[in-house]
Order: structure tokens, then C-alpha cells, then sequence
């Protein structure tokens, strides 16, 4: 905890938490059970209290785990280092299960703590939950991967550090185009998802002025989140070169698998929700071999920021690989750090105030961090940066080099 106040635990606090609040730099791991064993503190000196929500459990906990322990390790080194403007950082991560209403209690958990920045929610469906409350309580909200576009519109108060769904979409097909990867595509979404539709939708637009012909369309919805042999058949029956998967990593790894089943070798590409594909359990991590993705992280990158970040996160969580998503929350942190020490501000402003001087500095900062350099954002909360492609080779994320 911090070393320069005094610690008063307070178990009333502690009895209503879902999960560890801690102050940075008192543990090498957030917290990510419900186990009820928080350990809140109050203190009799000022602190900034930065709060972040996503899912720790469940089927997406590979990104929640990532931005909440990144964010956290963040903290810790700025901490260290003397803090922001020379206060101390206490933070706190909550499991949101990346459903819509946990999200929400989550945030009014952190609201309750005490809460001055919000670094989340993590995935789109719980951050656009969230964003009427913050909006409503002008809580300045950072999210690091809640790529679609209903999280910032509309919303003053709300910025990206990832990319938005329809930037991706465009990318996407502008990389397969410039590059030649195919000539005939097939598209397998979840049309019951803002975020694959998001990025479908712009991709599909921005084939019509590429070298490429989209040749099969194949959607799903939660309800059938299994079954992908229609899909698949349809992409190899019409000849397709390369199927493109603006979906998350637990159904990419089940087409995989199906597409081995099929005997359709095919090229596989996606975006940044099929970053955490070889962490699935039981999934044979030889069938990503080759699959290609847009991102703007690769672990493996060998750029001064990148090396230190993982070497700090592996020695942080045990040997473990940080994702796009914790990069994306580690860059988060830090853009933080940057705008208040920019503008100066002190953690006895309220949270209004403090949300309205960053909301000027945001628009102003150009930042360089481990997820792009020269980083801008702007006034409808997108940020401007460049993606880079990774491939998979030998069950690791390596750059892509055509």
C-alpha cells in the first residue's frame, strides 16, 4: 500500500466488494475470484483513485484479466516512481463477466469506493450499458477495447484507446486488397453482436474497392455459437481463399477445428478479438497456425516500449504473455497520468471538474505508448493510430511480413 499514509481497513467496505481493491503496488496479481476477501483502504491523504471493470471469469476472462492486471502494473510503476504530480495511485478491478448488468453494478461499485478515472469497461456490449451512468455522473472513461461506435457517441465524456469496430472493418479490407491475401473471401459474423456487425458491415463496404470479391456471407447469433459446418461449407463451396472472422477467440477456435474436420485449408484473418485464440482450453493450438490478424500490439515486437512492457508483465504475473487488450489498458493508464500532469490537476478536484480538464487535454495530447506512437484523439472520443498485422507461427504472435 502506500507508504507515505496511514492504512485504516475498512471492513464494512470490504464485506460489499465482489472483488480486490487494492492500492497499486501491494500484489503481484488482481484479484479475479469472489471470494469476498477485499482488502479496501481509506487513508487521511489525498489519492487518485482509479477504478476499471471487465470480465475476470467467464469465457472472455482473457481480456478482462489482461486489461485489469495491466492496468494494475501500471499503476504500480507510476507509483514508484513518485506517482501523479506526487500522489499516489490506489486501484481497483471488479468482475463484470462482460455482461451488461454486472458492468453496471460493477461501475456503481467503483462509483461507491470512490472512483475519480474509469479505465473500462473491456469488451462493447458492458461498455455501452456503462456509459449512461458515466456520462450522467461526467466520470472521464477511458475504455481500452470497447471498440464500438455506440460507446462514444453521444457521449462527452467517453474515449478509445482501441480501435472502433468500423476502423477495423476498413483495415481490414484495405490490408487483405494492398496485399493481395485473396481473391475470393468469405465472411463467417455474429449478427447478435455490435461488435462483429460493427466491423462486418465496413469491411463489406470498403471489398467493393478492392482487388477481392466477397463470394459467401455466413452469420450466427448467440443462440447457435456451435455449429459452424453450413457456414464453412458454403465459403469452401464457393471457392473462397481466405475467410475473414470478425469474431472473438472462443468461436474462431471451434471453426478451426470444424474447418480441419471439413478439409478446407484456408487462409483464416481477423481482428482483435481473435487475440487470446491460443489461450482456449482443450484447443489445438496447430490449427491457428498461419492465422493472421490485425492489431496494434504484437508481443513479440521488438521496440523499446513493447520489450519492457511484457518483460515487466511477465515478471508481474507469472511468465505470462500480455495481450492487445492489456497493452491497450497499460497505454490507458499512462495517457492518463500524461493529461493530468499536463494540466495539472490534484485529486481534491471533483470528479466533474477532473473529467472536464482532461476532456481539454485529450483533444491536445499527442502520446506515444506501446499500442502506436503519436497517438490523437478527438472530440467524438476516437483515437487515430496505425494497425499492425501478426501471423501465428509455432503457437506464438509474431509480425506479419508478407
Amino acid at each position: 500500500m502506500k507508504s507515505v499514509v496511514k492504512k485504516v481497513v475498512s471492513l464494512a467496505l470490504v464485506a460489499g466488494m465482489a472483488l480486490s481493491s487494492v492500492a497499486c503496488g501491494n500484489s503481484n496479481t488482481a484479484t479475479t475470484s469472489n471470494s469476498g476477501s477485499a482488502t479496501n483502504t481509506t487513508s487521511d491523504a489525498l489519492v487518485w483513485k482509479i477504478g476499471s471493470t471487465g470480465p475476470l471469469t467467464g469465457g472472455a476472462a482473457v481480456y478482462g484479466t489482461n486489461v485489469v492486471n495491466s492496468a494494475k502494473l501500471a499503476c504500480d510503476e507510476i507509483n514508484a516512481a513518485g506517482g501523479i504530480n506526487g500522489y499516489q495511485i490506489e486501484f481497483n478491478g471488479q468482475d463484470d463477466e462482460a455482461d451488461a448488468e454486472k458492468a453496471v453494478n460493477a461501475y456503481n461499485t467503483l462509483k461507491d469506493w470512490g472512483m475519480q478515472l474509469f479505465v473500462g469497461t473491456t469488451t462493447s456490449g458492458a461498455c455501452v450499458a456503462t456509459v449512461a451512468k458515466t456520462s450522467a455522473d461526467n466520470m472521464f472513461q477511458v475504455t481500452p477495447s470497447a471498440s464500438s461506435t455506440d460507446v462514444v457517441n453521444g457521449n462527452t465524456n467517453v474515449y478509445q484507446i482501441c480501435f472502433t469496430d468500423p476502423n477495423q472493418g476498413i483495415a481490414s479490407a484495405q490490408y487483405i486488397g494492398e496485399n493481395a491475401l485473396a481473391t475470393k473471401v468469405a465472411v463467417i459474423y455474429d449478427s447478435s453482436d455490435v461488435y462483429s456487425t460493427g466491423i462486418y458491415e465496413k469491411f463489406a463496404e470498403e471489398a467493393a474497392n478492392q482487388s477481392f470479391e466477397i463470394v459467401s456471407v455466413g452469420a450466427f447469433t448467440a443462440d447457435n455459437k456451435t455449429d459452424f459446418s453450413v457456414q464453412l461449407q458454403d465459403a469452401k463451396n464457393n471457392g473462397a481463399d481466405l475467410v475473414f472472422l470478425p469474431i472473438y477467440y472462443n468461436e474462431a477456435a471451434l471453426i478451426l477445428n470444424q474447418a480441419k474436420t471439413l478439409g478446407y485449408d484456408v487462409q483464416f484473418f481477423g481482428c482483435d478479438g481473435l487475440d487470446g485464440i491460443l489461450s482456449v482450453e482443450n484447443f489445438d493450438k496447430s490449427l491457428a497456425e498461419g492465422v493472421l490478424l490485425l492489431t496494434p500490439f504484437v508481443a513479440t515486437s521488438t521496440d523499446e516500449k513493447t520489450v519492457a512492457f511484457v518483460e515487466a508483465y511477465k515478471k508481474a504475473y507469472n511468465g505470462e504473455v500480455p495481450n492487445q487488450f492489456g497493452a491497450d489498458a497499460y497505454d490507458a493508464v499512462y495517457l492518463l497520468k500524461a493529461m493530468i500532469e499536463s494540466g495539472n490537476l490534484t485529486p481534491d478536484m471533483s470528479t466533474s471538474d477532473i473529467c472536464e480538464a482532461l476532456k481539454k487535454e485529450i483533444v491536445k495530447i499527442s502520446f506515444d505508448g506501446v499500442t502506436g506512437a503519436a497517438m490523437t484523439w478527438v472530440e467524438s472520443g476516437e483515437v487515430s493510430k496505425s494497425p499492425k498485422a501478426m501471423v501465428i507461427k509455432n503457437g506464438e504472435y509474431v509480425p506479419f511480413e508478407k
